[in-house]
C-alpha cells in the first residue's frame, strides 16, 4: 500500500521525485489520500510559471518525515497515500483545461482518498471544487491568501486566478456563511473590492486583523462558523505567507505571515473537520530564493495530512 520510501535505506536524494518519495500509482485506489500536480498557470494576472511549481514541492518534499510532533501523530502509521503525477492540462486554453482537472479527479474522488492539489495558479481550485461538490456537495471554505479571489471577471473573462471563489459560490460549491478567507490584505483596485465577499457572508480575516487578534482567536472564530460534520476544503495560496518567506510566487504581498503561523493555523483550525480536499497554490519556482517557498509549501501540505492521520487515529 502508500507509504514512502524509508530514507534510512535509501538516500532522500536518490530516486524519482513523488510527493515525500511516496509511491506514483495512477489510481489511487485502496489508499486514504492522493496527490495530484495540476501544472496549469494560463489564468495567472502578473507573473506566470507556477506550472513549474508541482515539480519544486515534490523535490523540497524529499526532507520531510513521517512523525509530526505537534500533533503526536506518524502519518503512515494511519494512512495510506499515493502520488498520481500530474494531470495533464492543455496550456493557453482554460476552459478545456478546467475539464480535464475536474476529469482527471474523477478517480480520486471516486475511490475515497483525499485529494491533495499542488498547483498551478489559484485558477485550478474552481474544478477542485467542482469535483469535490459532485461527490460531497457544497463544502464550508477555508481559504488562506493574500487576496479574496472573488472578482468576477478579468478583461471582461470570467475565469482567471482572482475570480475563483465567485464563481465557486455562483455555482453552489461552497457554502458561504460556513466559510471563512484567513489573511487577505495589499491595495485593492477599489473600495468596493471586496463587496461581492461580504454581501455572499463569507468571513474575512484581515491580514492586518490576524496579527492584531493572533492566530489562536482566529482559529476559534473559524471553527465557530462550521456545522459538525459539513464537508471542509482547504485552499492555501502561498502568498498568504510574507514576501519575505514566500518570495517564489507571481503576486507576492508584504505585510503577511511566517511559515510558523501558517503551520499553527492549520494544525490548529482543521482537527476534528471533515476534511475533503486541499490545495497548494501559486507557488514559483523561478523566483524561489534557495526554494524557501517550495519547502514552506511542502510542509504545509504535511501539515494537512498530519491532521489527516490525527483525524483518522481519534476516529474522526
Amino acid at each position: 500500500m502508500g507509504k514512502p520510501v524509508n530514507s534510512l535505506h535509501s538516500p532522500r536524494f536518490c530516486g524519482v521525485r513523488t510527493f515525500q518519495r511516496l509511491p506514483h500509482a495512477e489510481h489511487p485506489e485502496g489508499n486514504d489520500f492522493a496527490v495530484y500536480g495540476v501544472p496549469f498557470d494560463t489564468a495567472t494576472s502578473y507573473k506566470p510559471g507556477c506550472r513549474f511549481g508541482p515539480a519544486a514541492i515534490r523535490e523540497a518534499s524529499s526532507i520531510l518525515k513521517s512523525y509530526n510532533s505537534v500533533l503526536d501523530v506518524d502519518i503512515f502509521e494511519h494512512l495510506d497515500g499515493v502520488d498520481c503525477g500530474d494531470i495533464d492540462i492543455v496550456p493557453g486554453y482554460t476552459e478545456d483545461s478546467f475539464e480535464r482537472i475536474q476529469n482527471g479527479l474523477a478517480p480520486c474522488m471516486n475511490s475515497g482518498a483525499v485529494p491533495v492539489i499542488m498547483g498551478g495558479d489559484h485558477s485550478i481550485t474552481l474544478p477542485v471544487l467542482r469535483a469535490v461538490a459532485q461527490k460531497h456537495g457544497p463544502v464550508a471554505l477555508l481559504h488562506f491568501d493574500a487576496h479574496s479571489d472573488t472578482g468576477s471577471d478579468y478583461f471582461g473573462k470570467p475565469y482567471n486566478h482572482g475570480t475563483t471563489f465567485h464563481w465557486a459560490i455562483e455555482e453552489g460549491l461552497v457554502l458561504p456563511r460556513q466559510s471563512t478567507q484567513v489573511g487577505i490584505r495589499g491595495p485593492l483596485y477599489s473600495h468596493d473590492s471586496l463587496q461581492y465577499a461580504h454581501a455572499k457572508g463569507l468571513e474575512l480575516i484581515s491580514g492586518w486583523e490576524l496579527h492584531g487578534i493572533g492566530v489562536q482567536k482566529a482559529i476559534e472564530r473559524i471553527r465557530e462558523r462550521i456545522e459538525p460534520g459539513v464537508p471542509v476544503y482547504v485552499s492555501f495560496d502561498i502568498d498568504f505567507l510574507d514576501a519575505a518567506y514566500a518570495p517564489g510566487t507571481g503576486t507576492p504581498e508584504i505585510g503577511g505571515f511566517t511559515s510558523h503561523q501558517a503551520l499553527q493555523l492549520v494544525l490548529g483550525t482543521c482537527p476534528g473537520l471533515h476534511l475533503v480536499g486541499m490545495d497548494m497554490v501559486e507557488v514559483l519556482p523561478e523566483s524561489d530564493h534557495a526554494s524557501i517557498t517550495s519547502y514552506a509549501a511542502a510542509g504545509i501540505m504535511h501539515a494537512f495530512i498530519s491532521v489527516l492521520a490525527r483525524n483518522r487515529r481519534t476516529g474522526m
